[in-house]
């Protein structure tokens, strides 16, 4: 893949430049890429990741206020909601690798983002309003199913703006460093620690500053704000244009962007299960050493399908990743959130995921800039550890959050039972909100681990031309936990209540066992660690000098 320091739209004497682009001007080569525009990028992410935050981070107390669900069914809701916006960017990432290209594909879903986050703030009015009409003192109506329908089509028009923007920001940001350059292949390795400290940042101040407004202000201000933070996020993104670094595709793709190689993986995925099924193996590794083409195409489905026991065996974080904007914070919102015995403002449950975050960044410095030179001295390695050490220390931290959510959780209900307020589900159990920091805190450690790690990871070890698609996968881990979480929750439910039972996810959270389901996911990820150790203590990198050990 060349790289292109010109747009698709400048005439380019180079082979491979793209056909002209009237979205991208012209500009001289030696203005672009390098730090200067990833961190432009980045701060365009972090308005993106301020407006997509100040919509979910708080969502589970809409869905179970001012819309009417139970507990049970908005964290089933919600759950399935974030798989779908999860795995979706496979197929955007797709479609940008191999049609549109990432430029085009940001500037498209920012669109819809905007559309969708003004039509999600248009039917909070709609919930508002009808609460007002129907409050007689005696509790609040329910919304109408084509209230419901409407917010939940607004949702879903903002996870799909979200799929297109999830992996082709990041990886337009990365494509900023020309990995055969050494310093800047050195410096495109960080870049995934410091792009996710500027998402983390924002989302600190998103969670703090729009739970309050949407708890004590108004739902549809806190709403749309996001849908103006997304606005001034595709501004900033067109206005960076001319410092961005573009690559061109080698097979001349229609956008200039690299599309050949993903048709033809598809291709060689295809021809190989035919010939196999009619040939045998034998046959087929005979033929294809007769071609340079198919052997390469075969070379990129072997590396494809290396990479799957990974992604299964990391899918178990997924769920655990889900647990901080839908549990935690029902958790959250029982505890005692006052700051100071004699103070009368109370924290925002939602706001406590700013814990997460703040881990996050002080994680991601730490890591960095003391852990990492540390780790080369003894290693030897570049970036200290290996991706996949990387990813399994994360895992082993999530352990350590869910066993921590567990025994806080036991002592919460224990709390709630000495003060008899089980059967008040308003009442507010008297135990301080410090006693749920430490989950926020220990998961925000084990993100900067495996989040980061499962970047760097599927983008590296993706054929050059399904760098996007790399990306895709790592957010596609979370959007399968996420489904897996879902139907888990569901699942749990029915059984629970089956014959007059209590649900583990009752309502009156006194009354539920949020602590059986915690300790079931740490088991879980006891299984799924001793899995992943096996699968990647034998993975050979792609194009690197270590291996997995």
């Amino acid at each position: 893949m060349a790289v292109s320091h010109l747009p698709p739209g400048t005439a380019a004497s180079e082979p491979g430049s793209g056909p002209a682009d009237p979205l991208l001007p012209g500009r001289r080569a030696a203005s672009t890429g390098g730090w200067t525009s990833a961190m432009f990028i980045i701060w365009v992410e972090m308005a993106e990741r301020f407006a997509s935050y100040g919509i979910t981070a708080n969502l589970i107390n809409y869905v179970t206020g001012p819309l009417g669900e139970t507990t049970a069914a908005a964290a089933v809701a919600l759950n399935v909601w974030a798989g779908a916006g999860s795995m979706l960017p496979l197929l955007a990432a797709a479609v940008a690798d191999s049609w549109l290209g990432r430029y085009r594909t940001i500037v498209v879903s920012s669109i819809l983002g905007i559309v969708g986050m003004g039509l999600l703030a248009l039917s909070s009015t709609f919930a508002s309003s009808q609460s007002q009409q129907c409050s007689d003192g005696r509790g609040l109506c329910r919304p109408s199913s084509l209230q419901k329908a409407f917010f939940y089509v607004s949702l879903y028009l903002v996870a799909i703006a979200q799929s297109g923007h999830k992996p082709c920001v990041q990886s337009f940001g990365t494509d900023q460093f020309d990995a055969t350059d050494p310093g800047e292949s050195s410096s495109r390795s960080s870049f995934f620690n410091w792009w996710y400290l500027g998402v983390c940042a924002s989302g600190i101040v998103t969670v703090v500053l729009m739970s309050y407004v949407q708890d004590n202000v108004s739902w549809s201000i806190g709403f749309g704000v996001p849908c103006m933070a997304m606005l001034f996020a595709l501004v900033v993104f067109l206005l960076g244009t001319p410092m961005y670094r573009f690559y061109d595709g080698e097979s001349g793709g229609a956008h200039g962007e690299v599309v050949g190689t993903f048709s033809l993986v598809g291709k060689a995925a295809v021809r190989a299960w035919r010939k196999r099924s009619r040939k045998g193996r034998a046959a087929f590794v005979e033929e294809c050493a007769e071609n340079d083409v198919l052997e390469e195409e075969e070379e990129e489905v072997r590396g494809l399908t290396r990479m799957f026991p990974i992604w299964a065996t990391c899918m178990l974080y997924g769920v655990v990743s889900a647990q901080p904007s839908t549990l935690f914070t029902k958790q959250a919102a029982t505890l005692d959130r006052r700051i100071g015995t004699s103070s009368s403002f109370q924290v925002p449950p939602a706001a406590l995921q700013s814990f997460l975050g703040v881990s996050i960044v002080t994680g991601v410095l730490l890591y960095d800039r003391v852990l990492v030179p540390l780790a080369r001295r003894v290693t030897g390695i570049a970036t200290g550890i290996t991706t996949l050490q990387r990813i399994g220390v994360g895992i082993a931290l999530s352990l350590a959050a869910l066993v921590v959510a567990a025994l806080v959780e036991m002592k919460r209900l224990s709390a709630a039972r000495d003060a008899g307020v089980v059967d008040k589900p308003g009442a507010a159990v008297p135990m301080s909100l410090w006693w749920i920091v430490p989950q926020y805190v220990v998961l925000g450690a084990a993100d900067v681990f495996t989040i980061v790690g499962m970047q760097e990871f599927f983008y590296d070890q993706m054929p050059v031309a399904l760098k996007t698609l790399g990306l895709a996968l790592y957010v596609s881990v979370l959007g399968v936990g996420s489904l897996i979480s879902s139907f888990l929750i569901s699942a749990i439910d029915g059984v629970t209540r089956r014959n007059g039972g209590t649900s583990w996810f009752a309502d009156d959270l006194n009354r539920g066992h949020l602590d059986y389901f915690f300790l079931l996911l740490a088991a879980l990820t006891v299984l799924e660690l001793t899995a992943y150790i096996y699968f990647a203590t034998s993975y050979v990198y792609r194009g690197k000098g270590f291996n997995a050990h």
